[in-house]
């Protein structure tokens, strides 16, 4: 096993302790001398969570304003505290993870660094054979979770699958759910991307009591609903929906009592949309009045940090701004759904990191619609003071997007001692939450 990397704090703001949400235990140096301190801030102002508005840092030709939510979920606070556990507690062992514990880049690349091992890429392609783990290696199961088949390939190899399983809590409560619907004699319908390690994972976890298919958008919704409603021909829906069905799939019998459970990083406001829709279908062809027998309500399985945190950035973007800057891994869905509220409003940028700000005329970030990074210039307006709205994708840690106001202050000339003075205020309302 590799030594363990020495990794350092932040070194600004050294007088500000980093605090750890509810009762995980994160590293250190994934806290943040910034964004934890006003997030501790707003915490002593607003207990319940219920104030909405964005926070406002003003700097000199530069104001941030930040979103209320964002962030470390508790399913990412969750496998972060297990994955590191796995790494202390087994000193001299072969540790694994199945594929990335999280999408995101530094996540994972400092997990490498400790001695880490990756299985599988994302998409499952193997990096390492699974016949060369031995019973005495330690195997981390994402956060994500894993397929039925894969728990029993491990476990055959005589492999734990249990003290080191990070699977988000949310993610088992739609598996739950998802087993619930099937006893009941309902199909499972997926909103979500079907090459997605979770949806793959949620896929076989349902089939295990009940038949299922994917859908990705309104759009495969809306021809779906068609099928369910009997107005489009049977013989071509293998067509529209190939490979996204369970084997022995019968649409003619299996449309007719139907749930919808969700990937938990997609928009929640899309999922609800879905399960409405494909109802008022179910309702046109079988009614209203014995609706239960042909539709589940499963409103309860919607991951409630990918709504908070999509809900906060809608209302910020009812603020000005001259910008959007979201941050987080360039193959997060989470992260991409907010690009995407953003871009409906104001020029947006998709960046992982403070490297992507070149300098106030070049950046680089991601083009979601190309699917790849490109530079864009004259991305800063030219103006006596800028508004940039700041928010990041839920695996992205909060000492990432510290660096990322950082670099950008930096662009305007604005000093860490000039970032330190503008907390002063935050810094007085968080000792309440100490």
């Amino acid at each position: 096993m590799a030594a363990k990397k020495k990794v350092l704090p932040s070194p600004f703001y050294d007088f500000l302790l980093p605090v750890t949400r509810r009762h995980f235990e994160i590293p250190v140096f994934y806290r943040s001398p910034v964004i934890s301190l006003l997030k501790r801030a707003r915490r002593a102002q607003d207990r319940y969570r219920k104030d909405l508005t964005p926070t406002v840092l003003e700097l000199e030709g530069l104001r941030f304003k930040i979103a209320r939510h964002f962030g470390f979920c508790y399913g990412v606070e969750h496998a972060i505290e297990k994955a590191y556990r796995a790494i202390d507690e087994n000193e001299g062992k072969r540790i694994f993870l199945l594929s990335e514990m999280i999408h995101n880049p530094h996540v994972n690349e400092d997990l490498k660094q400790r001695g880490v091992q990756f299985l599988m890429k994302t998409d499952g392609t193997p990096l390492i054979p699974l016949t060369d783990l031995k019973p005495e290696d330690v195997v981390i199961i994402p956060a994500f979770g894993t397929t039925v088949e894969m728990f029993d390939l491990l476990q055959s190899r005589g492999i734990d699958t249990q003290t080191y399983d990070t699977t988000c809590p949310f993610v088992e409560k739609v598996w739950n759910r998802s087993s619930q619907l099937g006893e009941k004699g309902y199909t499972v319908i997926i909103h979500g991307r079907f090459k997605h390690e979770e949806t793959r994972a949620t896929f076989s976890h349902a089939l295990l009591n009940a038949p299922g298919m994917v859908i990705q958008d309104m759009e495969e919704a809306a021809v779906l609903a068609e099928y369910i409603c009997n107005e489009r021909p049977i013989d071509r829906f293998f067509q529209d929906f190939p490979d996204r069905c369970s084997p022995g799939f019968r649409p003619e019998a299996d449309l007719t009592r139907i749930g919808v459970v969700n990937q938990t990083t997609m928009l929640a406001t899309e999922t609800h949309a879905i399960s409405e829709f494909l109802k008022s279908a179910i309702i046109r062809r079988f009614g209203d009045t014995n609706l239960s027998d042909h539709f589940a309500d499963t409103r309860d399985t919607l991951c409630y940090a990918t709504s908070e945190n999509q809900t906060a950035l809608k209302e910020m973007l009812t603020d000005e701004g001259d910008l959007a800057l979201i941050v987080g891994g360039y193959n997060s869905s989470n992260t991409s759904h907010l690009v995407e509220l953003c871009e409906e409003k104001m020029p947006t940028y998709y960046i992982k990191d403070e490297f992507e700000l070149i300098s106030r005329d070049e950046i680089r970030h991601l083009d979601l619609k190309g699917g790849q990074a490109k530079i864009s210039s004259s991305w800063m307006p030219a103006k006596e003071s800028v508004t940039i709205l700041l928010s990041a994708g839920a695996s992205c840690p909060d000492a990432l997007v510290d660096r990322v106001l950082n670099r950008t202050a930096a662009l305007f000339g604005i000093t860490p001692e000039q970032i330190e003075k503008a907390l002063q205020p935050y810094a007085e309302m968080a000792e309440a939450d100490l």
